[in-house]
This record gives structure tokens, C-alpha cells and sequence, in this order.
């Protein structure tokens, strides 16, 4: 008798334990794919780690990848997560045209698709970013007043065909419009990379010298690449500089006075409300289909504030 007594205790433990592991299998950690634009650029390494803090701060597992500015691979990567069955994915386009396959499959799959920081003409279910118009319009703008609405600029712009660079594009343009007396004499991608800014401002030199009163660069990397450029020739302190995204070293450039100013785009807002916006969707809550954190023009006057 105590001998059954004891095996019934073994059964009721040992349908306890699978009760337990049932559970644990029925609550298991969500997980999101994440395919990022280029894990070279400090601005998007910065989303990203954004990202996977708020990730584990909420138990969330992360598989980021680096699309290297390929759209055909970030096609493949958003593929391979579909395949794997994650319960959403983040994604940073490298196009707008040719990354909007991506969201295709992605909706197609039933896998909800946050696009955070750029956008693709086809809709995700939801976008997680800022108006990069309006950072061309603040750019140009401060440009405009510190040259009295008259000089010559040249512009850097960012990689061809993505949003970023579409809209800067757009937004100084806007600006350029309203000052007939402020002339665009050239523009030309750096691909937002540093090396190729500093080398395309030093043939902008050679070919216009000291025709050039500013740079509006389209991102930080590319501003200080043309402030490298300047300081070597001797004409830093005859040229503005402007560019966008705030990161670390653009910040002390602008407190040195060697960057003229920056544009603050909030590196952890993107980050941390892509990763709860695709928590939202898969729970099926109603999240809005735009999150939009505006830009902050940064000078030496407020620089203070923004280095951490």
C-alpha cells in the first residue's frame, strides 16, 4: 500500500513537471528578425543598440543582421526570417523602391513589418523614424541666415535612392528656393562614409576653391569628412558646415567649433519604439501607423545639453 501510495506521488510530480514545461513552451520568448541598412554607419550601430536594450529590458529575443546597403540581401534576409517564423520584424531599408519587396513578403507572410528610420513606397504596417525633410530644412535654413542669404554651397548627399537622402535632399532644396541669391554649385554622394566625403570635398576644392561659403552634408559622417577636407587645405574657418544625426563625434566638433552645427536625430526614441511597436502588433493592440520624434537643431550655444 505505501509502495502505490509513493507512485502516485512520483505521477502527480512527474505530470506536474510537464504541465510546467507545457507551459513555459506556450509562453515562450517572442522573437523579432532585425535587418539594418549598414552596421558601418555609427548613427544606425546606435538604433540598433538601442533596440537590443529595450529587447532585453522586455525579454525579447533579437536576430539583427547587416544588410551592407544592399537591397536584394535585405530582401533575402526579411526571406530567411519568414522562413524561421519570427513573431515580426524590424527593418532598416536601404531603398525605398528596391527594399519594398521586402515588406511585401513580409505582410504577404502574416508577419507584421516595422520599417524604423526609413521608408519603402510600400506601406509597412507600421513606420518608426523622423521627417528627414525637416532636417533638410533646418540644415539649409541655418545656413541661409549665417551667410545673410547669399553665398555658394555645395551638398553632400547620402546613399542614392534611399529615403534619407531623397528627403534631406528635398527639404534643403525647399530652403534654397525661398534665397535666389544662395547658390548650389555642385552636389554629389559620399555614400554618408567619411573617407569618400573627405575625398570628394578635397576635388570640390581643387575644382572651386574659395567659391564655396558652405557644405550641407547630409549626415555626420559626411560633414566631418568635409571638415577634415577644410582643415587640411586651410579654409575651415571661411566655410559653414552643417550636417544631421548628432553622433558623438559630430557633437564635439560642433562644442571645438570645427562643425558649425548638427541636426539631433534621437537615436534611442527610433530604437525603442520600433521594438515596442512590433510588441504591440503581434499582441494584435492598435499602435499608430507613424511615429514621428522630431529634430533639434544643435549649435555650440545648446550643444552642452546633448553631450552625454
Amino acid at each position: 500500500m505505501k509502495r502505490i501510495y509513493l507512485g502516485l506521488i512520483a505521477l502527480a510530480m512527474l505530470a506536474g513537471c510537464n504541465q510546467t514545461s507545457e507551459k513555459e513552451s506556450s509562453e515562450k520568448k517572442m522573437v523579432i528578425g532585425v535587418t539594418m541598412l549598414s552596421m558601418q554607419n555609427e548613427f544606425i550601430v546606435n538604433v540598433s543598440d538601442e533596440m537590443e536594450k529595450k529587447a532585453q529590458e522586455l525579454g525579447i529575443e533579437l536576430i539583427t543582421v547587416d544588410a551592407e546597403r544592399s537591397a536584394l540581401k535585405q530582401i533575402e534576409q526579411v526571406e530567411s526570417f519568414i522562413a524561421q517564423k519570427v513573431d515580426a520584424i524590424v527593418m532598416n531599408p536601404c531603398e525605398v523602391e528596391a527594399s519594398s519587396p521586402a515588406v511585401t513578403k513580409a505582410l504577404a507572410a502574416k508577419i507584421p513589418i516595422i520599417n524604423v528610420n526609413s521608408e519603402t513606397s510600400t506601406k509597412p504596417s507600421a513606420f518608426v523614424g523622423s521627417d528627414d525633410v525637416e532636417s533638410g530644412r533646418i540644415a539649409m535654413k541655418f545656413i541661409a541666415e549665417k551667410l545673410g542669404g547669399k553665398g555658394n554651397v555645395v551638398m553632400m548627399h547620402g546613399y542614392m535612392g534611399q529615403a534619407a537622402q531623397i528627403k534631406r535632399e528635398q527639404g534643403a532644396r525647399e530652403i534654397l528656393k525661398q534665397y535666389p541669391d544662395l547658390k548650389l554649385i555642385a552636389h554629389q554622394t559620399g555614400e554618408w562614409d567619411r573617407a569618400k566625403s573627405m575625398s570628394l570635398m578635397e576635388n570640390w576644392i581643387q575644382s572651386y576653391g574659395k567659391d564655396i561659403n558652405a557644405v550641407f552634408a547630409q549626415n555626420d559622417e559626411m560633414g566631418m569628412g568635409a571638415v577634415n577636407a577644410l582643415t587640411a587645405a586651410g579654409m575651415k574657418d571661411k566655410v559653414i558646415v552643417v550636417s544631421i544625426d548628432a553622433i558623438p563625434d559630430a557633437l564635439q566638433a560642433v562644442k571645438k567649433g570645427t562643425l558649425d552645427a548638427t541636426v539631433f536625430q534621437n537615436a534611442q526614441q527610433q530604437g525603442a519604439k520600433a521594438i515596442e511597436t512590433a510588441v504591440k502588433l503581434h499582441k494584435g493592440e492598435a499602435v499608430e501607423k507613424e511615429v514621428l520624434i522630431p529634430f533639434q537643431l544643435v549649435t555650440k550655444d545648446n550643444v552642452a545639453t546633448f553631450i552625454k
